[in-house]
């Protein structure tokens, strides 16, 4: 049976976030943003090892106690420019320590609020599945298509749309393979890398308390979603 790693790219700044330290660092209910995916991830009975892809230059990730997690966290300061070239160096790093059929779940490190229970569903429906796919959530507003002057051009039908979330879960050989031949300037998520291969990632349905915190405002909301799940 194939192991189940994850990968957690956390080489970014976080700009949007306008703060002085780069975002997974920052404070959440008082512990750091990227605490709760690494806890979360390293507890899970199924995952063997998380694999955490930091900046080369990062001197942030040692400066906080992670003993806890000891055998089971790794940190690789390989991190790119973009969160795709991220994620392909990470694959690169942990080549020794993975089978080619091996599944790999990627999760951002701003997205603490994940729950056991969306990775058990994650893996439930895909553990057997020939391409592997990611959680999601169907669109519910209505979408609008705007010009330069946000003035609105169109109204997008919604029906076929979700929104995509993490952690999106691959074979090892088949997503490393994907990311090697996409550009990863251009690459979201790893689902798009697997897409141009001319393969369909399939959708688990996810939730709206697996946010990425992105604005300030996202800061509020995961504290109360935190809370609600019984994170201390």
């Amino acid at each position: 049976m194939p192991d189940i790693h994850a990968l957690i790219p956390a080489a970014g700044a976080g700009m949007r976030m306008d703060a002085k330290i780069p975002k997974q660092y920052q404070e959440l209910a008082g512990k750091p943003l990227i605490h709760y995916a690494i806890d979360l991830l390293c507890t899970h009975t199924r995952v063997r090892q998380v694999f955490v892809v930091l900046g080369p230059q990062d001197h942030h990730f040692r400066q906080f106690d992670w003993s806890a997690y000891r055998g089971c966290l790794e940190p690789l300061y390989c991190g790119g420019a973009t969160r795709g070239a991220s994620v392909r160096n990470g694959l690169m790093a942990m080549v020794d320590a993975v089978e080619p059929d091996d599944w790999v779940l990627v999760h951002d490190a701003a997205r603490p609020c994940l729950t056991q229970a969306l990775v058990d569903r994650l893996l439930e429906e895909l553990f057997f599945d020939r391409v592997g796919g990611l959680l999601a959530v169907p669109v519910a507003d209505t979408l609008k298509r705007a010009d330069a002057s946000q003035r609105v051009i169109e109204t997008v039908a919604r029906e076929t749309l979700w929104q995509a979330q993490t952690p999106q879960m691959f074979r090892y050989r088949l997503l490393l393979e994907a990311m090697r031949h996409a550009d990863a300037a251009l690459l979201t998520d790893e689902a798009s890398a697997i897409e141009k291969m001319g393969l369909k990632p399939r959708l688990v349905t996810g939730g709206a308390s697996n946010l990425k915190v992105t604005y300030p405002d996202d800061w509020l909301i995961a504290k109360y979603y935190l809370k609600s799940i019984s994170y201390d």
